[in-house]
C-alpha cells in the first residue's frame, strides 16, 4: 500500500469531508498533502500539485512562507490567546489601526470573528441592531443581489442565491429581497459591461424605492460573484449602488471575504468605485491563507448607536471564543508586511496581464464562451454550444474531466461547474501560469470532446464549489 493509499484509508474511516458527496470517494481518490512550499502542494508518494486555487481562494503567499512562519512562532512564544472581552493584546490592536488606515476612510471601527460566514453574521446583525437602537425597527429586511454567495451559516445563506446551498435549507432562511445581478456574462451582444450594470441598477433603484423603509442594509460581492461561477460587473454598479444606499436610508454591506486583498487589482475591490460602504467584511487572505479570522470594520456612526449605559441593553452582545487571536493576528501582520515591503499590487499587474495572454487562445475555442478577468482573477466559461451560450447539464459534471487531467499533470485546478478559473498565490511565476493555461487548455479539450453519460459522471464534489 502506497502512503497515500495508507491515509486516504484512515481518512475515510473518519473524516466527514467539506462540500462533498462523500460517495464520490468511492471512484475519486483523495489527495493527502504532506507538505507545501510556495505555489506548491506535494502528497504522501511525492507527487506535486500547483494550487492554482490558492487552497480555497486563502493562501496569496505561498505555503509554508518564511516570513509569516517566523512571525507566528515569535507571537508563539509570548501569547497563544486571551479572551478580547475585557482584555486586548498588542497584535490585535495594531492589525486593527493598521486595518482602518487600509481600508477606505470613514471605517474607523473593527470587530472580529472566526470566518468569513461568521463575520456576515456579525454584519447582518449589527445592521438591524443599528436600526432597533434608532428607533427603526420595521427596517430587519437585506436585499442581496441573484447568484450570490456569502456563506454556510443560517443567515449567511438567506442572503445568498447559489441553489445548491440554500434549497435544503430554505425553511430555515431570512426572508430577503432578491435583485437581477448585473453579471456581465449575460450582457446582450454588443454592449459594454460598464453600461450593463448600469442599466441592471434600476432593479436595485426600484426595489429600494419600493422596500428602503423595511430594508435594513444591502450586501454583495464586490465585482465578482465567486462561487456564482466566477462572474462578474463593472464597478459603476457600486457606485450607483453607495448613492441608492444613502438616498434611502439603507447600510451598505460589502463582502470583500474573497476579492479582498488585492485579489481584483486593487488592495480591495470597491476601491475601484471610490466607495466606503458602511460594513466591510473581510477574511481567508487576510492572513495569508494561514488560520481562520474575519475582521468587520463598519463606522463611527454604528459604533455609536450601541455606546450607551450597560442598563439600555444596546450592546452588541455577539462573540465568538477565538475572536482576535493573537496567532491569526500575527499572521495577518506579517501578511500586510508583504503587501507593503513587496509593493504586490503593482507586481500583480505584470502576472495578471501573462494570465490574460497565456489564456487568450481560448476565446477561439468552439466550447468556450467567454474568458473572463478581473485583477488575480481569470475565469473560463465552458458551453455545449458558443453561440447561444447554452450552458452543459450540470449533472454532467464537465468540470470533473478537467481536474482529473489536472491532477494527472500536476495541477490543483477545481472548476465551478463548467467554469474554469485560475485564483493562484501572488508568488505564481509567469512560466507556471503557462504550465497552468496548458494544463487548462488540454482539459477544456478532453472535456468538450468527450460524450457523457451521467450515470456515469456522477461522482465529483459539488458542481458549484463555495471556496
Amino acid at each position: 500500500m502506497s502512503q497515500n493509499d495508507h491515509w486516504m484509508q484512515r481518512d475515510l474511516d473518519v473524516l466527514w469531508h467539506p462540500c462533498t458527496q462523500m460517495k464520490d470517494h468511492e471512484r475519486l481518490p483523495l489527495i493527502p498533502i504532506r507538505r507545501g512550499k510556495g505555489v506548491w502542494l506535494e502528497d504522501f508518494d511525492g507527487k506535486r500539485y500547483l494550487d492554482a486555487v490558492s487552497s480555497w481562494w486563502v493562501n496569496v503567499f505561498g505555503h509554508a512562507n518564511p516570513r509569516i512562519n517566523a512571525r507566528i512562532r515569535e507571537q508563539l512564544d509570548s501569547l497563544e490567546h486571551v479572551m478580547l472581552a475585557g482584555f486586548s493584546h498588542e497584535p490585535v490592536v495594531e492589525l486593527s489601526e493598521r486595518l482602518v488606515r487600509l481600508t477606505p476612510a470613514g471605517l474607523n471601527r473593527v470587530f472580529y470573528a472566526d470566518n468569513g460566514s461568521s463575520g456576515i453574521e456579525v454584519a447582518l446583525k449589527m445592521s438591524f441592531h443599528y436600526w432597533l437602537n434608532s428607533g427603526a425597527p420595521a427596517k430587519k429586511r437585506f436585499v442581496t443581489l441573484t447568484n450570490s454567495y456569502h456563506g454556510e451559516t443560517v443567515a449567511a445563506m438567506s442572503v445568498g442565491d447559489v441553489s445548491l446551498f440554500t434549497d435544503t435549507y430554505r425553511a430555515l432562511l431570512l426572508d430577503t429581497l432578491k435583485v437581477p445581478t448585473p453579471d456581465c456574462y449575460l450582457r446582450p451582444e454588443g454592449v459594454s459591461w460598464e453600461a450593463h450594470s448600469r442599466s441592471m441598477f434600476a432593479h436595485m433603484e426600484q426595489t429600494l424605492a419600493e422596500h428602503h423603509h423595511e430594508v435594513a442594509a444591502v450586501i454583495v460581492e464586490p465585482l465578482i460573484q465567486g462561487a456564482g461561477g466566477m462572474r462578474m460587473y463593472h464597478p459603476v454598479y457600486l457606485e450607483l449602488l453607495r448613492d441608492a444606499c444613502n438616498r434611502y436610508g439603507v447600510h451598505l454591506i460589502v463582502d470583500e471575504i474573497a476579492v479582498g486583498f488585492g485579489r481584483t487589482g486593487t488592495m480591495f475591490a470597491c476601491e475601484q468605485a471610490n466607495i466606503t460602504p458602511d460594513f466591510m467584511v473581510l477574511s481567508k487572505a487576510l492572513t495569508g491563507g494561514y488560520l481562520p479570522m474575519a475582521a468587520v470594520l463598519t463606522t463611527d456612526d454604528v459604533y455609536a448607536a450601541f455606546y450607551d449605559d450597560y442598563a439600555t441593553l444596546r450592546a452588541f452582545l455577539h462573540s465568538h471564543t477565538y475572536t482576535g487571536n493573537p496567532l491569526a493576528c500575527a499572521a495577518a501582520l506579517a501578511t500586510l508586511d508583504i503587501f507593503e515591503q513587496d509593493n504586490v499590487i503593482e507586481a500583480n499587474k505584470a502576472l495578471a496581464t501573462r494570465m490574460a495572454s497565456a489564456t487568450a487562445h481560448l476565446a477561439e475555442h468552439p466550447h468556450v464562451a467567454e474568458i473572463r478577468q478581473t485583477g488575480m482573477a481569470l475565469a473560463i466559461e465552458m458551453v455545449q454550444d458558443k453561440a447561444s451560450k447554452t450552458a452543459y447539464p450540470w449533472q454532467e459534471r464537465r468540470g470533473l474531466r478537467v481536474y482529473q487531467h489536472a491532477l494527472q499533470r500536476g495541477a490543483l485546478l477545481r472548476p465551478l461547474g463548467s467554469v474554469v478559473y485560475f485564483l493562484p498565490p501572488y508568488v505564481i511565476t509567469p512560466e507556471e501560469i503557462d504550465f497552468l493555461a496548458e494544463v487548462a487548455s488540454e482539459g477544456i479539450d478532453i472535456a468538450t470532446r468527450e460524450s457523457v453519460s451521467v450515470a456515469v459522471d456522477n461522482r465529483f464534489p459539488d458542481h458549484r464549489d463555495p471556496g
